[in-house]
């Protein structure tokens, strides 16, 4: 795997919280939405079984709740979601502005 291409994976779908994160901060959604709006929104397409993987590890930290409504799980971000939302996009600002001098 070239340079870049690790690069790209490190920042999408091995840090898929972040854009799951990011699409709850607009509005409450169920998993398959949630897939959905990563891949129109971001351009990559996460797996199911990594996709169920990072929903149950952001609700098991508190960083999401969810709900059931009828047979779906809707998923919404957390006040501690949102600080850890924040927190890490200081963090890309902070990489970008070390990287651009």
């Amino acid at each position: 795997m070239q340079p870049l291409d690790r690069l790209k994976k490190l920042n999408t779908t091995d840090c898929l919280w972040i854009y799951v994160l990011r699409i709850l901060r607009d509005e409450p959604m169920h998993a398959y939405q949630i897939r959905s709006e990563i891949e129109n929104r971001f351009g990559f397409k996460p797996g199911n079984v990594t996709s169920y993987k990072v929903f149950y590890l952001l609700n098991r930290s508190g960083l999401v709740k969810k709900r059931e409504e009828g047979r779906r799980v809707v998923y919404e971000i957390t006040e501690k979601g949102e600080r850890e939302l924040n927190d890490a996009a200081d963090f890309y600002k902070k990489r970008f502005e070390l990287l651009s001098r």
